[in-house]
């Protein structure tokens, strides 16, 4: 990364400072952006470039925060959110003894007995259809609106909350406005034709650690205090301080972004990803695995105001041994689902944040009993289904549903453009919203008339 292309004429031309700290000559990591805190300070060393772009006709606002639980992979609809018992054992496996909710009418899958305690604060979109069964295309759609294929790439929700919420319009954190727990998927670029600025800060390590190894926050085998002597020694190494003094702007700028990057790895800000805060009652609520200290890690985050956090859960791609793996997922994804939606209420969170949580599509009704699959599930994008929560969203019901065997949406199906246009309205973001294009080209944030299927649950 080179600033002599800055379009903050304050960061023109220091190459010699940037030699004094180590970062010249070559890509800058993500540890190296930490450490000059362009995460915390992305619109001094960014500009405003997208900041008109970012405008639009003002909505009002009825969540903050976005969590999206990304079931990587896909799951199964008929395991989890649209039981099937009638259907026969080709369809339900050994999983056909569905739960009653505390909402009357609504049943959830037999392994899945917290969220079934919890139906009053989330609702069901049953009817989710796309018919793509492709990881890589139906990932893009779900995850952007617009079908894969065209000439540019657009950027995934994530991103775009960025753009409108972030540091373009007034954002003002330390943490990035996009994190994600804690590995990228990979199949597309995040961001899209919006640009690296909007891509998100991905944490890598493992909350379910001893200690959540953070990239660029948290180093492993350096603890704080040797982190602060590691300071102390580059500020007696070079002028650095003594420059600033000197009045100069640009080595101002520096030092406010070398301040900010410590304050993310020594101060308040960086302590947010330190668990061992919390506890350890909280932490055995969750449970003591990746996805369900994800959760936790995830409430963590919007406490402090971070407009969007994916948590990506990977191991929902059940070819084979569907009926093994469910058995050990689906408790994970209960008991950290479930005491999240119910922690989050409880501090008063729930309002104001949007809980998204489904994958790519769904997984063939008809179990795959013969060779080689032995009792696996492929992929299936004509009907699968999505729980959503909080944020505005009402809570306690179901929207659309499949017929007897969930092979086909019975009415009217409800697309990912539609979901997405939902909680950008959520969020403030107007469906009449346009994306910064590079060419300049009027490019709306979702396809004109979406997201009118989930009125009902507004």
């Amino acid at each position: 990364m080179s600033l002599h292309h800055s379009e903050d004429p304050r960061l023109w031309n220091f190459e010699h400072e940037l030699h004094a700290l180590g970062l010249a000559g070559g890509p800058m990591s993500r540890r190296d952006a930490i450490r000059l805190g362009l995460l915390g300070s992305a619109g001094l060393l960014l500009g405003s470039r997208y900041a008109s772009a970012a405008q639009s006709a003002p909505v009002a606002p009825r969540a903050r925060s976005v969590i999206q639980i990304w079931l990587w992979g896909g799951p199964c609809h008929l395991d989890t959110f649209d039981p099937k018992p009638d259907a026969g054992s080709d369809y339900t496996g050994p999983l056909n003894k569905p739960l009653a909710t505390n909402v009357a009418g609504i049943r959830i899958g037999e392994l899945l007995p917290q969220l079934a305690r919890q139906a009053d604060k989330y609702s069901l979109i049953r009817s989710m259809s796309h018919n793509v069964n492709s990881h890589e295309t139906a990932s893009y759609l779900v995850q952007t609106g617009q079908a894969a294929g065209g000439r540019d790439v657009f950027p995934r929700v994530g991103s775009v909350v960025s753009l409108f919420k972030g540091y373009d319009s007034g954002y003002q954190g330390l943490l990035p406005p996009y994190i994600v727990l804690t590995e990228l998927q990979g199949r597309f670029s995040e961001a899209g034709f919006l640009g690296s600025r909007y891509k998100p800060f991905a944490t890598g390590g493992d909350p379910g650690a001893a200690r959540f190894v953070v990239e660029g926050v948290v180093a492993p085998g350096i603890n704080d205090e040797q982190q602060r002597a590691r300071r102390d020694l580059l500020h007696r190494l070079n002028t650095f301080e003594r420059a600033q003094r000197s009045g100069d702007p640009r080595l101002a700028a520096l030092a406010q972004c070398e301040s900010e990057a410590y304050e993310m790895i020594l101060g308040d800000a960086g302590k947010v990803f330190d668990l061992s805060t919390e506890n350890d009652a909280v932490r055995e609520r969750y449970g003591r695995n990746t996805f369900g200290q994800s959760c936790l890690m995830a409430r963590r985050l919007v406490e402090k105001g971070v407009p969007y956090v994916t948590i990506n859960y990977k191991g929902w791609d059940t070819h084979k041994q569907h009926f093994q793996i469910m058995r050990r997922q689906l408790p994970e994804l209960d008991r950290g689902l479930a005491t999240l939606l119910e922690d989050l209420s409880q501090r008063g969170l729930l309002d104001s944040t949007v809980v998204w949580a489904g994958g790519e599509f769904g997984r063939t009704p008809k179990v795959l009993w013969e060779a080689p699959w032995n009792g696996g599930r492929g992929h299936y994008g004509k009907v699968f289904s999505t729980l959503i929560a909080g944020g505005g969203f009402r809570g306690g019901s179901v929207v659309g549903g499949s017929d007897a065997r969930g092979e086909e949406v019975d009415g009217q199906p409800v697309h990912p453009a539609d979901l997405i246009a939902s909680i950008y309205g959520q969020l403030g973001i107007s469906t009449e919203a346009h994306l910064p294009h590079p060419e300049g080209l009027k490019i709306r944030a979702v396809p004109v008339g979406a997201g009118g299927p989930l009125r009902a649950i507004l």
